[in-house]
């Protein structure tokens, strides 16, 4: 999958992250754009050097998803709790 398809995912992942996890973030519906596409990365870095299992180039396998939106949920739950909720 190119780094294009990626940032999609990562874009999709985000926003299913903001879905499963509501509430106001700090960053806005930028800043939870930003995390769902670095999650999308480091979700799949960690699925293909940990878990053995490599990120196939097919944009629709279910494992490459599950990894994009457990990395964005994890980066999503880091950063309310470092910054906290700060739009209030």
């Amino acid at each position: 999958m190119s780094i294009i398809g990626w940032i999609i995912l990562g874009l999709l992942a985000g926003a299913i992250a903001k879905f499963l996890l509501p509430g106001r973030d700090p960053g806005g519906f930028i800043g939870t754009t930003v995390i769902g596409i670095a999650g999308a990365f480091i979700g799949g870095w960690i699925s293909a050097r940990w878990l053995d299992h490599p990120i196939t180039k097919d944009f629709y396998d279910g494992t490459t998803w599950a990894a994009a939106i457990g990395g964005s949920l994890v980066l999503l739950i880091g950063y309310r709790i470092l910054f906290g909720n700060s739009r209030d």
